[in-house]
Formats: structure tokens, C-alpha cells, sequence
């Protein structure tokens, strides 16, 4: 199974020993093609690709009322059949540096939309605390969940 319970993270891993493992995390409320063309590139960064997703609380927290739009577990139902997507992990934080040294990735990405400098520094500690290397990765021009949401509530 593709989609692993929280108390599952420490062992991807193990699962995997010998492989490279990237993490990613965010949202993921309205999939689109930038999502999908950053998460095939995070893929190319290692051998594994391991998902947090923000649980529909933290979403919330994260982007206000309303949202998401899409619920925790058909969020993780659709990142899990993407090919590049070996697991997802959902957390209700509103950060990802608990689930990080739970699983202990080697390589962290983050979308081009963010610098070093910009991620929380939580997570930057967590990410020094196991020695993981930062990848921001390029957007994908004119793809965005926000432009996506503007033009629905425009019709």
C-alpha cells in the first residue's frame, strides 16, 4: 500500500535499505500538472519519493477556511496513484519536521515557489539534525492551486 499510516514513517527506510529516499510535502488540495511535473522531477532527485500531507486541519490553518476543497484521504488516494509517488504520509501538523526525522530522508524538495532562506526553520533544523540535502525545484510556469481557485470563485 502506497498510503501509510503516521506510525509507519520510521520504517520506510528500512523497507528500502541502500536507496536514496526524497521527501516532499505540502497541500496537494487541487492536483494540477505543476504538481505532477514537480513531484516526477523530486522523484529524479533519489530512488524513493516519499509524500507528507497536510492533514485537513492543518490545510485549513495553512489556507484559511473553506478549504481544502478535497479531503485529507482523496488527496492521498490521488498523489498515491501517480507514478512518481512511492508513499504518503498524511500529518496533521501544520510543519513537516516531526514526520522528517521520522522518516529521515536524505533529500528534501520543495517547489521553486520557496528559497532556503523561506522554509520554515523547523524544518531547516530537523533538516540539519539528519543530515538531508535542501533541492528546491523549478515551478512550473503559469501552474498554480491559487490561480486555479481564483478563476472558480470568478465563475
Amino acid at each position: 500500500m502506497k498510503i501509510l499510516d503516521r506510525s509507519e514513517a520510521v520504517e520506510v527506510r528500512k523497507r528500502h535499505p541502500g536507496k536514496k529516499i526524497v521527501f516532499t510535502n505540502g497541500c496537494f488540495d487541487i492536483l494540477h500538472a505543476g504538481h505532477v511535473r514537480y513531484l516526477a522531477a523530486a522523484k529524479q532527485l533519489g530512488d524513493i519519493l516519499v509524500v507528507g500531507l497536510n492533514g485537513d486541519e492543518s490545510v485549513r490553518d495553512l489556507k484559511g477556511e473553506g478549504r481544502p476543497w478535497n479531503s485529507q484521504e482523496d488527496r492521498a488516494e490521488v498523489l498515491a496513484a501517480l507514478e512518481a509517488v512511492d508513499y504518503v504520509i498524511i500529518f496533521s501538523e501544520k510543519r513537516a519536521d516531526n514526520l522528517l526525522r521520522q522518516t529521515r530522508p536524505q533529500v528534501y524538495a520543495k517547489g521553486g515557489d520557496y528559497t532556503v532562506n523561506s522554509l520554515d526553520p523547523d524544518e531547516v533544523g530537523a533538516l540539519k539534525e539528519i543530515g538531508a540535502k535542501i533541492e528546491i525545484l523549478a515551478l512550473v510556469p503559469g501552474r498554480s492551486t491559487s490561480k486555479l481557485v481564483e478563476v472558480m470563485q470568478r465563475r
